[in-house]
């Protein structure tokens, strides 16, 4: 494989989405290490358990959007959500005893996502707190709560019960205003019920909307991308999330198939270009930047709700089968895959489980993939990172460590010039515009060998 940093023309501007490093395609069998699975008991011995954050994991949808590549399938027969609760519930007794008591074990933050969380009935959403609350000892009603849902799942029973169990954030996926936009990205919906579910979602006085929008999709324009946005304006949201489309492989857009590989320069542009648009867009009706994707009403409290890395911390607890955990020296979860068939069959699998005592997949972290992580979390955000906090942690500079990487970044105007005289690494806004470019360029080449290795399924 030629090295990524060989070339210095600029490369395609969105090639992967960095939610997490390293990547669950580069996770294993632990089961084929030396020593075996190892015990959740031996894993959390030595981490540090007073702010923990909590994600618990539905994979569940009432319909797959033809975007989705997420760990979920369509649909629950044959009451498989309360056998999905059952499991859900048996894991977090055996997690909960594997982190022990010789040390207190507190929780700061926690996140219902999948999927769509909300696909669960209102008693199933109540049985869904008390698990996080009753079986892990994770106190709702006073920390940041952040719960995802979708304009078909956003019915007032289902709400009420998460602001009665203290979320503070919730998180709809509506992607476009515009119908047609939606059947284009196989997610058919009403615009009057995406407007009847934003207003439920105010009614419950929950502090922090977010509203997911995404650019790229077939047939949009400008005009009709400022239609979306300023939709979403109108219920002045907290928070926006805009992504750019990806066509991935074994999705429903996928398999329609996509514009030929001489029009992909064609849809980079016309994605950078709506990208841009939207981030002005927003930065001029009272919006502040958090990442190429996040941005926050300048007045929102600030405190509400995750920031758009929260996810890549050390020291998170996920439960169910499409969550990962991350403990300072293992990122651990599940079987991952796309294809229904598969889904369905890791699901099941999960649903019959009577141990949870061990990992089963993942990844061993060293201290090279420490401090990719700690860049990457930190320099793909708008603030930046601060210079001191990562020698403080590793003895060493960020241009120590990943000199060509950043003389490449620096090179192609990535990054900020002012930022070292106020002790920051930070990307320059062409920086963050590149952001899907530049995070896979920070790769590790064992990281990268094991991706390109995964069998998709």
């Amino acid at each position: 494989m030629n090295s990524p940093h060989s070339a210095r023309r600029t490369p395609r501007p969105y090639q992967s989405y960095v939610y997490a490093y390293p990547h669950k395609t580069a996770y294993g069998r632990l089961s084929e290490h030396p020593g075996g699975r190892p015990a959740l008991s031996e894993l959390w011995a030595g981490e540090r358990k007073d702010a923990l954050s909590l994600y618990l994991h539905i994979p569940f949808c009432e319909v797959r959007c033809g975007f989705c590549n997420l760990f979920t399938r369509i649909g629950a027969p044959d009451e498989l959500t309360t056998r999905y609760l059952d499991a859900l519930d048996r894991q977090a007794t055996a997690v909960r005893d594997a982190l022990g008591d010789a040390e207190p074990v507190r929780f700061a933050a926690a996140a219902f996502g999948g999927g769509t969380p909300t696909f669960l009935t209102a008693g199933e959403l109540e049985r869904l707190c008390d698990i996080a609350e009753k079986r892990m000892g994770a106190d709702l009603r006073s920390v940041p709560l952040s719960v995802e849902t979708s304009p078909s799942t956003a019915t007032a029973d289902r709400l009420a019960v998460l602001a009665d169990r203290g979320a503070t954030r919730i998180s709809i996926g509506v992607q476009s205003f515009v119908e047609a936009e939606a059947r284009a990205a196989v997610r058919p919906q009403r615009r009057a019920d995406v407007e009847a579910a934003l207003g439920l979602i105010r009614d419950t006085g929950v502090p922090v909307l977010n509203i997911d929008l995404i650019y790229g999709i077939d047939g949009q324009t400008g005009a009709s991308w400022r239609t979306s946005l300023d939709a979403a304006l109108q219920w002045r949201p907290e928070e926006l999330y805009l992504y750019p489309l990806y066509v991935r492989p074994l999705t429903g857009l996928g398999r329609i198939g996509t514009s030929a590989a001489d029009a992909e320069s064609v849809w980079d542009e016309q994605r950078l270009g709506l990208y841009r648009a939207g981030r002005d867009h927003l930065l001029g009706n009272g919006y502040e930047q958090v990442s190429m994707r996040m941005f926050r009403r300048a007045d929102a409290p600030q405190a509400a709700g995750p920031d758009d890395y929260a996810c890549q911390t050390d020291g998170m607890i996920g439960l169910g089968c499409g969550a990962r955990s991350y403990t300072s020296r293992l990122h651990y979860s599940f079987d991952y895959a796309v294809e229904m068939r598969e889904v369905r069959a890791i699901i099941d699998g999960y649903t019959s489980a009577e141990d949870f005592s061990h990992a089963e997949v993942g990844r061993f972290t060293d201290g090279d993939e420490a401090r990719r992580r700690h860049l990457l979390q930190s320099v793909l955000q708008a603030e930046g990172l601060r210079l001191s906090e990562y020698r403080e942690r590793f003895a060493t500079s960020p241009d120590e460590d990943f000199r060509e990487e950043l003389a490449l970044f620096e090179d192609r105007g990535w990054l900020d010039p002012d930022a070292p005289a106020a002790g920051l690494l930070r990307l320059s806004p062409e920086g963050l515009a590149h952001s899907d470019a530049l995070g896979p360029d920070l790769f590790s080449p064992a990281v990268r060998a094991a991706m390109a290795s995964y069998e998709l399924k």
